[in-house]
């Protein structure tokens, strides 16, 4: 065999590149999106207890939705510009309304188990309501990352 001449690669060696390169994909969409996420749940929770301790003390689920709605903003752009960039493409008017679609339903998620140990359980210290708020959006960043892989930016990899 010259050095011009290349062997061919059989179908299991294709396969397992394949297989490869596709958990690759995975893996750094996987970090970039706990990047995100991660600044993002600073920004909710942060937010959060700022409005708990001021202008929303009384109102635990109301500054639990205000500090969703700005942390799902940033991670709009962050998810956008960054861990999904080489997948747009579909018109960014339909991503964008599913993108908010699927973060209603997550800040809902949120919501609801803030909502249900605040109100429902009764725990309603701020340890309690921090608590409830970490759960609700760790089951809402489970949602998040498969909804967003099989419906917002769904296309293959370019």
């Amino acid at each position: 065999m010259t050095a011009q001449e290349t062997p061919t690669r059989g179908p299991v060696s294709r396969a397992l590149d394949t297989v490869r390169g596709a958990v690759d994909v995975l893996y750094r969409e996987a970090i970039k999106f706990g990047v995100i996420g991660a600044i993002a749940f600073v920004i909710d929770l942060g937010l959060a207890n700022l409005l708990w301790h001021g202008p929303l003390a009384d109102k635990v689920t109301t500054a639990k939705i205000v500090s969703g709605a700005v942390a799902t903003l940033f991670a709009w752009v962050g998810n956008r510009q960054w861990t999904f960039r080489h997948r747009r493409s579909r018109p960014v008017h339909h991503e964008v309304g599913l993108f908010f679609g699927v973060n209603l339903v997550a800040l809902g998620i949120s919501a609801v188990a803030l909502a249900a140990s605040h109100y429902g359980l009764g725990f309603t210290s701020r340890l309690a309501d921090n608590i409830a708020t970490v759960v609700g959006i760790g089951l809402g960043t489970l949602f998040r990352f498969w909804a967003y892989r099989r419906w917002v930016f769904s296309h293959e990899p370019i």
